[in-house]
């Protein structure tokens, strides 16, 4: 719960520190005094988003810091405390800390939705609006309907999923039927190429081999007959110096190594004249040959300057044709696989949703129980309330699945004996919907174990009886929780356990916010002056304390 809270340059609060108790803390002052103010401060603190405007004029930042308990993890006894801190800077900029360490703005908001639940004139709203109904009836035994609602969740994500999987293999069926043949085509014409990886380099090294056939015969056969054909060829010539030296070879381990190098060469030499000869001998001008290398040539640069693709991108290319075609050739069979497990899916949403949905009445039931009983405490003697379902259907009549389920729900209301259940929004008016949120408050807050309530306008549109009714309400649930509660009524300021007046006042250049905690004769004070205005006199003092003693 909430134990302190500092604002520093907020709005036109310059410096305010309270000091939060257990029990029912109320808020009292002036119109315009800043109470509202007060509450932005802290709901600014428990993560909502910032904005300039909250600077205070004439100053570089606005910082709110909240001290704040929460149960720990060690037992019932054990608490754990943090240090909130959320600054917000004249140029735009926003920082937020938990216990000094910086966080981002989503971490603190989630981590204080286990503080502290603010309420104000939008859950007035909320609460008239039919899409949040549901919402409302699945917070109550929500250990129950959470674990339901994810196994919805996780069954509408697979079977959205396999559904545009559906269409998408449709749209593809029907574009692929439109470019079969265009495609059939393309891979004809690789596959008739009979492709080979490497084949056109291949291909240019024998063109341009056959091309130069005349030149490379004379060359190779030149060649062959200066190295060996004559009785003084070269090849001679080296056997004569080869002999020669290895006839000393002998004598001298210089002359044995000179030997040895000489008939190296030789042999080399000889093996050489060989290949002269064999590659001059396999060497022939075939124009025939040449022609067909050439259009072999021809037809696979066209293929690779047509697809902008090199021989292996091809071979891969038509790999990915022949899946696609058999894609196409097989979609009837994927689509009906599809469609299948489409209606298996179908089937387990709709029996999770089944299942959720029995949750959710049963838990429905009892809410209807206790949010009339807590209404009557409110003063509706006569009210009804009743949860309606609806199954959500289109025009066909068949089921509208969601991630939340089949269900429609409406709240349902009559606050006066022998009228109609109509909708919540179309009966209630300001007053009433202040106590019937207060009846959802006390019912859910129960169960959703945040320590902390604080209200801002819970008493908009009540006063007299009513509204002391509210305030036992309040008192009776600050039994279980923290509550902060902003009021103008005596009748509700009189339950407070602690009570606090917010003023205001200014000097020739500022305005300022102060907050007092009242004491007790300073609480009966505040009390008649919200009785009967500044002009406090016996009587009003009288008739504050008899609100105090009546509200024990």
């Amino acid at each position: 719960m909430i134990r302190h809270i500092s604002i520093k340059n907020f709005a036109i609060i310059e410096n305010v520190e309270i000091d939060f108790n257990d029990g029912l803390n109320i808020i009292t002052g002036e119109t315009g005094a800043g109470k509202s103010v007060v509450i932005e401060a802290v709901s600014l603190a428990l993560g909502s988003r910032a904005d300039t405007a909250f600077v205070r004029s004439g100053t570089d930042k606005a910082v709110i810091q909240l001290v704040a308990t929460l149960d720990g993890t060690d037992g019932a006894d054990s608490t754990e405390e943090y240090i909130i801190t959320r600054e917000v800077s004249a140029a735009g900029r926003s920082l937020c800390r938990i216990n000094d360490e910086i966080v981002t703005l989503g971490t603190l908001s989630q981590f204080c939705r286990t503080l502290a639940d603010i309420h104000g004139q939008y859950d007035h709203q909320s609460l008239l609006d039919p899409d949040n109904h549901i919402r409302l009836v699945d917070l109550y035994r929500k250990d129950a309907t959470v674990p339901a609602k994810a196994t919805v969740g996780s069954l509408f994500d697979e079977y959205t999923q396999l559904r545009e999987k559906l269409a998408r293999l449709k749209r593809d069926q029907a574009e692929g039927k439109r470019q079969r043949d265009f495609m059939d085509f393309e891979l004809r014409e690789i596959d008739d190429a009979h492709l080979v990886a490497g084949e056109d380099e291949a291909l240019e090294e024998e063109i341009s081999l056959l091309q130069n056939s005349e030149r490379i015969f004379s060359s190779l056969a030149g060649a062959y007959q200066v190295a060996s054909d004559s009785e003084y060829s070269i090849l001679s010539a080296m056997k004569q110096v080869s002999d020669l030296v290895g006839e000393t070879s002998s004598y001298t381990k210089d002359l044995a190594d000179l030997s040895q190098r000489l008939e190296s060469l030789y042999y080399e030499y000889e093996d050489a004249c060989v290949s002269i000869r064999d590659l001059r001998d396999g060497t022939v001008f075939d124009p025939a040959a040449l022609d067909q290398a050439i259009g072999r040539y021809e037809t696979i640069k066209h293929l690779k300057e047509k697809h902008g693709r090199s021989i292996p991108e091809l071979l891969e290319y038509a790999e990915e044709l022949r899946t696609r075609l058999s894609s196409i050739d097989n979609a009837d069979e994927e689509i009906a696989a599809l469609q299948t497990q489409i209606i298996q899916t179908a089937a387990s949403l709709e029996k999770a949703s089944d299942e959720l949905s029995v949750l959710r009445r049963s838990s429905a039931t009892e809410l209807e129980t206790l949010i009339t009983e807590q209404l009557s405490q409110l003063n509706f003697s006569d009210a009804a309330f009743a949860i309606d379902f609806k199954k959500a259907v289109d025009a066909n009549g068949n089921t509208l699945f969601s991630a939340e389920g089949t269900d429609i729900v409406e709240f349902l209301i009559t606050t006066n004996r022998g009228e109609p259940l109509k909708p919540l929004s179309k009966i209630a008016s300001g007053g009433e919907m202040s106590r019937i949120m207060l009846a959802f408050k006390k019912i859910i807050g129960d169960y959703d174990h945040i320590p902390t309530m604080i209200f801002d306008e819970i008493d908009s549109g009540i006063s007299g009886i009513a509204a002391s009714v509210v305030g036992r309400k309040l008192c009776e649930i600050a039994q279980r929780h923290q509550i902060i509660c902003i009021t103008h009524l005596p009748q509700i300021a009189a339950f407070g356990t602690s009570n606090f007046r917010i003023w205001k006042h200014s000097d020739e250049a500022m305005t300022y916010t102060s907050v007092d905690s009242l004491s007790p004769d300073e609480k009966i004070r505040e009390i008649a002056r919200l009785l009967g205005g500044e002009n406090i006199t016996p009587t009003t003092l009288a008739s504050a304390q008899e609100l105090i003693e009546a509200s024990k």
